[in-house]
């Protein structure tokens, strides 16, 4: 699982088109749905923060955690204007891999946006993830994470170029997917402006695989979870054979915590 580098650094500006606002409110709607209103949620994966912020901003003490440092930086600086806004709530970035996650007690919710989970190419990866979820959520807490479905990689992406261009910063995003692995390769090329007409040049490769339903469902039963149900993206609708992206929401099973921080 690769640490954004060079791509960090203009993560934001090309993720600009994202939603965070609607996906915070989304997502808390669904914490509402399980009556978790306040208290401290963890969001794995968190890169630049932008989910954190939001659920920051909704009433959460957030803990944001990720295993880029350069990702977690740009989260810090943010971090600065979010507290001129709304100093209420507390927001705590750690730099942890996913699969290594030490919290010093549980907490009520985890979440994880933006297709992280799907950055774990083995379902040994998955399974200890889930683990270490089940373990750090309180009792019959709740669990929210997202995933890129087959049909985005395959009909969507899969062997696709994607190419933007910024006044100060570009990219070329290329596209393989292979069936047999149900892995989605990116190959990033980016060009970042640094002075005058000068731009530097940072290549680096991603790896996404996509999960089906039912060998999630496994997996979480496996790590003693309790799978509660799914919906397409942004709705209370089940999955759809078309469904680009879905949402999983899975409780704590009870288990003797065993904590590791």
């Amino acid at each position: 699982m690769e640490a954004y580098t060079g791509f960090a650094s203009v993560y934001d500006l090309f993720m600009d088109n994202i939603p965070y606002r609607e996906w915070g409110e989304y997502l808390c709607r669904l914490l509402n749905d399980y009556q978790i209103t306040d208290g401290i949620v963890v969001d794995i994966g968190c890169g630049t923060g932008g989910i954190t912020e939001q659920l920051a901003l909704a009433g959460y003490d957030m803990i944001g955690i990720d295993n880029s440092e350069e990702m977690l930086s740009i989260a810090r600086d943010k971090k600065l204007n979010y507290i001129e806004k709304d100093s209420r709530n507390q927001i705590l970035y750690l730099l942890q891999d996913m699969r290594e996650m030490e919290l010093y007690g549980t907490v009520k919710a985890m979440v994880s946006i933006c297709d992280s989970m799907n950055y774990l190419l083995e379902e040994e990866d998955l399974l200890t993830v889930f683990r270490l979820v089940n373990n750090y959520l309180d009792a019959k807490g709740v669990f929210i994470f997202d995933l890129n479905t087959e049909y985005k990689y395959k009909e969507l992406l899969g062997d696709q170029t994607i190419a933007e261009n910024r006044e100060d910063a570009s990219f070329i995003w290329e596209n393989f997917y292979y069936p047999k692995e149900q892995v989605n390769e990116y190959d990033l090329t980016i060009y970042v402006r640094e002075e005058g007409e000068l731009y530097r040049r940072f290549c680096e490769t991603h790896y996404q695989r996509c999960y089906s339903l039912e060998n999630v469902k496994r997996l979480l039963e496996q790590a003693g979870m309790e799978f509660v149900t799914a919906y397409d993206a942004f709705t209370k609708q089940p999955p759809r054979k078309d469904s680009e992206r879905i949402y999983i929401i899975a409780r704590e099973g009870h288990q003797e915590k065993k904590f590791y921080g």
